[in-house]
């Protein structure tokens, strides 16, 4: 999922103006000590995870594909071709890389900020660069697939902004805008889980002998949708709705993997009491204005090492 820039920065002038005093720039702010040292280990490679994690009988050639949550924007340090797809060396693509000892050429990302699912066989267009069609990177020799992908299917962004601007402007809550005549949200998941099953037949066919992984999303929002509702700039109820259509999509995840012979990774419960409500030194996921080098409403440095302990423990269940 990824706020468009231009949403990004309507909504930011909309808190700044509804909210609180905002600097000058629109960059996140320097990350504090305790956040760089989550972000990049002392040898500047993507930081190990815990020893604890299970040993899985995995190896490369491993792909990751999918979207922002997969490319992990903002997080330094910027890598990848093209530079458009803001994909961060400390995603957590990366971070399962380095966990399973990949050399550099076992291991391709090209996950993209922006992804759709039919950008999985389709040239994606950045602001900087083309990204091929995602499935290309996969052949008869990849052992090992993520796949992070439909939150921008459904719109959820889009969502986010229509929300926001609803709360600050005290217009009618965008809940009963979505849900007058039936819950669009709702056609959006059948409509994107739909096509999920195809590409997961497509990824089997490209890549017959790997083991493939769909990796759903964290938890953004609370469960009490009163909690921060101000920070947030959303009524309580859309906070709610909100949370309500990402465990839809999840589960849309879950049973489409199921029934596509692949494998489902629950991110969402390891991250429950880490959304963007919570403090800093907690949150997995920014808030709508970041205090980390992440981008709005994405995972920071600690939220991509959390889905990486997430998909790692899922290799782990299947040594």
């Amino acid at each position: 999922m990824r706020i468009r820039r231009t949403g990004a920065a309507v909504v930011a002038a909309l808190l700044c103006a509804g909210l609180a005093a905002c600097g000058g720039s629109d960059r996140p702010a320097a990350a504090d000590s305790s956040n760089r040292a989550a972000m990049v280990a002392p040898s500047g490679s993507p930081s190990a995870l815990p020893s604890h994690a299970p040993k899985p009988l995995a190896s490369g050639p491993y792909v990751a594909l999918g979207d922002s949550y997969t490319a992990g924007p903002g997080i330094p340090v910027r890598t990848g071709v093209p530079l458009g797809c803001d994909r961060s060396s400390h995603a957590y693509p990366a971070l399962l890389a380095a966990r399973l000892h990949l050399a550099t050429a076992q291991f391709h990302d090209v996950s993209c900020s922006g992804a759709r699912i039919a950008d999985l066989g389709g040239e994606q267009s950045t602001s900087e660069g083309v990204n091929p069609a995602q499935l290309s990177a996969l052949s008869s020799s990849t052992r090992l697939v993520t796949l992070g992908i439909g939150g921008n299917d459904i719109g959820f962004a889009n969502l986010v902004e229509r929300c926001v601007t609803a709360g600050l402007l005290r217009q009618t809550p965008c809940r009963d805008q979505l849900t007058a005549g039936g819950d669009s949200v709702e056609a959006r998941i059948r409509t994107a889980g739909e096509q999920l099953a195809v590409a997961l037949a497509a990824i089997h066919r490209r890549a017959p002998h790997a083991r493939v992984y769909v990796v759903g999303y964290p938890a953004i929002l609370p469960a009490d949708g009163g909690a921060c509702a101000s920070g947030l700039a959303m009524t309580p109820g859309d906070v709610a709705y909100l949370r309500v259509k990402e465990q839809h999509l999840n589960t849309m995840l879950r049973q489409r993997a199921q029934a596509g012979g692949a494998r489902f990774v629950d991110t969402w419960t390891p991250s429950l009491g880490h959304d963007a409500c919570e403090t800093a030194a907690t949150r997995w996921i920014e808030p709508l204005l970041p205090a980390a080098q992440a981008a709005s409403l994405h995972p920071n440095a600690r939220g991509e090492q959390g889905m990486a302990e997430a998909v790692m423990a899922t290799l782990g269940d299947e040594s």
